[in-house]
């Protein structure tokens, strides 16, 4: 018997809300895209960084989690390697198949409890939610830059 693994662990930020879709079998799927950052030194001996994108696919989330996938929040993800092939709808016959790499997430943690008070977002949390009470956006006024790679 041979051993083999497959296993993806990345703490990143989402570069777009989540998309969630159900499909002909009733089963909700959720799809977004995390960007983790490198950094490393060149030959220069400047630091450089390097961003790469992850496809993000989950099935049957929370909706507490699926209200905090939003662009620019934090979150970790585990799960499985899986590339798919596809023909994209709207493709001439003759272009034939397109190839994907995906993560299949078996766990997500967002990492920005209340983001209602730090990113703009809804909070369904009172402790979070806007001065006058409402569900109106609270805007970070902090003034400070994030340091998000998009």
């Amino acid at each position: 018997m041979s051993f083999s693994l497959n296993r993806a662990t990345l703490l990143g930020n989402l570069g777009r809300d989540a998309e969630i879709r159900v499909t002909a079998s009733s089963v909700e799927v959720t799809s977004f895209s995390v960007a983790t950052t490198y950094s490393r030194k060149n030959q220069d001996g400047n630091f450089t960084e390097e961003t790469t994108w992850h496809n993000i696919v989950a099935f049957s989330l929370s909706e507490y989690t699926k209200n905090q996938l939003k662009k620019g929040a934090k979150v970790y993800v585990e799960g499985r390697i899986a590339t798919r092939e596809y023909v994209p709808r709207d493709a001439a016959p003759d272009t034939g198949k397109r190839y994907i790499t995906e993560i299949i997430a078996e766990r997500i943690i967002p990492l920005n409890p209340g983001r209602g008070s730090e990113y703009g977002g809804y909070s369904s949390n009172s402790a979070t939610s806007s001065p006058s009470g409402t569900d109106e956006p609270v805007i970070n006024s902090s003034g400070k830059d994030d340091d998000l790679p998009f």
